[in-house]
C-alpha cells in the first residue's frame, strides 16, 4: 500500500487521516448477496480501500448495513486495506440505543467487515434517546467507553449533524473525536463554536457533506437540495451570485465548497461520498486544484448566505 496523500494526525488520538476522507453512505444500496449490482459495489470499495486517502468512512446502518458488507467483501481482496472508521447506530426496528445496543451494533459492524477491532468507532445519531439517558449507567456512552477501555477501538467520536446534540457531547470530555455534517459550508458555518471547542480540547475533527447535499455540488441551475432539504429561492439565488464569483476567479462552485472545507485550520479531514470511482479521480482534481485568495475575500463581501439549516 501506498503512503496515503498528505498524512495528519487526527487529533491527539493517534489516528492518521488525510484531508479527504472516502464517505459511504450509498454503497451497496439496494443489493443483494451474489449479485451482479454487488459485485460493481464491491470493485467500487476496493477502490477506495486502496485509494490515495488515509480512512475509508461507514456506519452501522448506511444501506441497511449493506455498506458494511461490501466493504468487507473487498476488503478480502486488498492486501493491505485502507482502515475503516465506523459507527455504531441505534436499533433501526425499536430505535433503543443503550450500552448493549451499542455492543450489538459493534459486533454486527465488526463481523460485517470481517475485522476485530476499529481503530475509531463513532457513536452516531443519538436522536432517540436525550443526552441524559446517553449518559446514564447502562446508556450508550458506557458502552463506547467500555470498548476503548478493552481494547476493540481506539478512539471514540461522535457524529451527527445537529449542533444543539453534538455539543453536549464535545463538552464532556469523553469523546476522542467529532463528526459535523452539512453546518460547516459556503452555505452554513453554524459549527464553527463546535469546531472550536473540539479544537481546544485535543479532538479529532471531521467535516461531512461539504456540497450540503446536491445544491453544491451541482449548482443553482438544478434546485438541489441543501442539508437534505429543499433550497429556497433566496439561497439559489445567493449561489447563483457564488458561481458568478467563482467564475470571475476561473474555478467551479464545486472546488469552492469543497476548498473551504480544506483550507480550514479547524479540520482534520473533509468526508465526501463516493458512488464511483472517476468520482474518486476528481475529487483528487479539485483538491489539488488553486483557489485564489482574493477569492475568499470576495465571498465574504457577499454577506452570510440564507441558509435552510434549523437546529
Amino acid at each position: 500500500m501506498t503512503t496515503p496523500i498528505d498524512p495528519r494526525p487526527l487529533g491527539a488520538t493517534g489516528i492518521e487521516v488525510s484531508p479527504l476522507t472516502l464517505g459511504t453512505s450509498g454503497l451497496g444500496q439496494g443489493t443483494e448477496p451474489g449479485s451482479a449490482e454487488e459485485a460493481a459495489a464491491v470493485e467500487l470499495a476496493t477502490a477506495m480501500l486502496s485509494g490515495p486517502y488515509a480512512v475509508v468512512d461507514t456506519s452501522n446502518m448506511y444501506s441497511e448495513g449493506r455498506s458494511e458488507a461490501v466493504l468487507g467483501l473487498a476488503r478480502r481482496t486488498v492486501a493491505d486495506p485502507r482502515p475503516i472508521v465506523t459507527k455504531t447506530d441505534r436499533d433501526p426496528e425499536s430505535g433503543v440505543f443503550d450500552r448493549d445496543r451499542v455492543w450489538r451494533s459493534f459486533e454486527e459492524s465488526t463481523s460485517r467487515l470481517g475485522v476485530d477491532r476499529v481503530g475509531l468507532l463513532h457513536l452516531h445519531d443519538p436522536y432517540t434517546i436525550t443526552f441524559e439517558e446517553a449518559m446514564a449507567p447502562g446508556g450508550a456512552v458506557a458502552g463506547m467507553l467500555e470498548l476503548k477501555e478493552q481494547g476493540l477501538v481506539d478512539a471514540i467520536g461522535i457524529a451527527a449533524g445537529r449542533v444543539s446534540v453534538v455539543s453536549r457531547y464535545v463538552a464532556s470530555g469523553l469523546f476522542d473525536a467529532v463528526l459535523t455534517h452539512n453546518r460547516f459550508t459556503l452555505v452554513d458555518q453554524s459549527a464553527r463554536a463546535l469546531l472550536e471547542d473540539a479544537r481546544e480540547r485535543g479532538m479529532g475533527t471531521f467535516n461531512a457533506a461539504p456540497f450540503g447535499g446536491s445544491l453544491l455540488a451541482r449548482g443553482s441551475a438544478s434546485g438541489g437540495t441543501y442539508a437534505y432539504t429543499p433550497s429556497t429561492p433566496e439561497l439559489i439565488a445567493w449561489v447563483e451570485r457564488v458561481e458568478a464569483l467563482c467564475a470571475s476567479h476561473g474555478i467551479d462552485l464545486p472546488t469552492a465548497a469543497l476548498h473551504y472545507s480544506l483550507r480550514s485550520p479547524l479540520i482534520d479531514s473533509t468526508v465526501v461520498g463516493i458512488s464511483s470511482t472517476a468520482r474518486i479521480a476528481q475529487l483528487e482534481e479539485r483538491r489539488v486544484a488553486v483557489v485564489p485568495e482574493a477569492f475568499w475575500s470576495d465571498l465574504e463581501n457577499l454577506g452570510p448566505a440564507p441558509s435552510t439549516v434549523v437546529d
